[in-house]
């Protein structure tokens, strides 16, 4: 669904108010407890104080008025100090509101927050409606209604306001999410390659697939260790490239995105208990958040060249499956002692990112949902990142800050590899213990990357019960908004 934004530089008024049925509308927090003047404030003030209250603490709050149409309000102080991902957690309650009403049309106006924090509220709260519109897959008899929006009208605005970025986050965001989102059986690997196939037509990618005889050729084991449990031969390795049309055919600025595409995760031969494996269809969520970061740029048409790497598979259980003390051999040549079959997307993701390597790009971003450690040390409100340039943490912390997807570095130090030491092997895939798996399994990935700069981020924010941030939905997509911030408004790309 796209909805249009209409941008209006001039203050709300009450005549405005008037033919909206519903309003959305952001205050700057008062240095004292009086409530600032905007048509209708009168009024406000007056049921807040037949509630006992004095200001507009505490909220959102919701009105309802007696004008001809009944017009909805629903509003918010916002302090100046507001973090970004503070403003996109109020938005998604201020959408929440209105859209519980399916309006078609719908108004939101600031007053008083200046220029940088209205822009920043303006993005939040459009942002929260374009996840919120979106239609998830279901699979119900009784189809939720559809909702309805197709156009909102801004107020209030300093200047006009570019939203493309917003909507691009938003088109990536909502692909993450409805492929994170589909049941195993209908998102098989063979299912996954079809639809993005579907996406490369739509965007112009050049595309490659790599199938289990081309990774044979390349001697990808890791990848193959873990394909070879599976009934058919759909598992391999999708590789897209967007050029932006002034650089095509010429070597300019690449990054590499990799994502981890385990269609369903049994565990292999070391079987997940049912708790543990329900769920584990949303394990391809990485590939999904590479892909949608990948339309995300290709909407915003960045000036740089990016690869997008989808290590497609599932982990089942077979005649054929792997199983610990195999020894594998990666397409880099690192011979790798298997310990826990249920640590398979550091397996898939080995060979995938000695792959994306060999292009040489000045980096390397892969999204996985690696690691239970990562979720135990953060809980599922931030992602874990990882990077072998230390130099780069401070713009990692403040790409989360930005943009309302918040990570936290995690130490990589080499003597962690003293864990991993293997006496068949040049190195163990895991541990049996759960100590500082996440830690473990960067160093491990680090073996792959040929010492070209590299992100890694461990998703332990991709499911978060109730939404997070502007996401209703308990599926967050989380990363395409942060890579886009880390890529564009932090320009990572010229301090690699």
């Amino acid at each position: 669904m796209k909805v249009k934004i209409k941008q209006t530089l001039r203050e709300i008024s009450t005549t405005d108010i008037d033919t909206a049925e519903n309003l959305i509308l952001l205050l700057a927090e008062p240095k004292t407890s009086t409530i600032p003047d905007f048509p209708y404030s009168a009024l406000i003030k007056q049921r807040l104080s037949r509630q006992g209250k004095k200001d507009l603490s505490g909220g959102p709050h919701a009105f309802d008025l007696l004008n001809e149409v009944g017009t909805r309000i629903v509003l918010s102080t916002v302090k100046l100090t507001t973090s970004q991902f503070e403003l996109l957690t109020l938005a998604r309650n201020l959408v929440a509101q209105q859209l519980a009403f399916n309006p078609k049309k719908l108004i939101l106006a600031t007053v008083g927050l200046g220029d940088d924090l209205a822009t920043r509220a303006i993005d939040a709260v459009v942002a929260a409606l374009l996840a919120a519109v979106y239609p998830l897959p279901s699979f119900k008899r009784k189809k939720p209604p559809e909702k309805q929006l197709t156009t909102v009208r801004l107020f209030g605005l300093p200047r006009k306001i570019n939203l493309s970025r917003t909507y691009a986050e938003a088109a990536g965001n909502n692909l993450a999410r409805h492929m994170t989102t589909l049941p195993p059986n209908m998102l098989t690997p063979g299912h996954y390659r079809k639809e993005i196939q579907k996406l490369a037509k739509q965007y112009g990618w050049t595309s490659e697939f790599l199938d289990q005889r081309a990774l044979r050729q390349k001697k990808a084991g890791a990848f193959l260790a873990v394909a070879q449990g599976s009934q058919n031969d759909e598992a391999g390795i999708v590789h897209l490239r967007y050029e932006p049309s002034a650089t095509k055919g010429k070597k300019g600025t690449r990054v590499a995105l990799v994502g981890k595409g385990i269609c369903f995760d049994t565990g292999g031969t070391n079987l997940k208990p049912a708790k543990s494996m329900h769920g584990m269809h949303e394990d391809m969520e990485g590939s999904a958040v590479a892909l949608g970061t990948l339309v995300a740029l290709t909407e915003i048409n960045v000036p740089f060249s990016v690869d997008c790497w989808l290590a497609l598979s599932e982990n089942l259980i077979g005649p054929r499956s792997y199983k610990q003390n195999d020894v594998v051999t990666a397409s880099n040549g690192t011979t790798i002692e298997i310990v826990h079959t249920d640590a398979e997307g550091r397996m898939i993701l080995a060979d995938t990112l000695s792959l994306a390597s060999k292009a040489r790009p000045a980096l390397i971003i892969d999204f996985a949902t690696l690691t239970g450690a990562c979720v135990y040390a953060l809980s599922t409100r931030y992602s874990g990142a990882f990077t072998n340039r230390t130099g780069l943490i401070n713009e990692l912390i403040d790409a989360g800050r930005t943009s309302g997807e918040r990570v936290w570095p995690f130490p990589s130090d080499e003597d962690f590899d003293d864990e991993l030491a293997s006496q068949v092997a040049d190195v163990k895939q895991c541990t049996l213990g759960g100590e500082a798996d996440h830690i473990l399994a960067t160093r491990f990935l680090n073996r792959f990357v040929d010492d070209i700069a590299w992100l890694h981020l461990d998703l332990s924010a991709g499911n978060h019960k109730g939404g997070l941030a502007h996401i209703p939905s308990n599926i967050t997509g989380f990363g395409v908004r942060y890579t886009v911030e880390l890529l564009l408004g932090q320009k990572i790309l010229t301090k690699v």
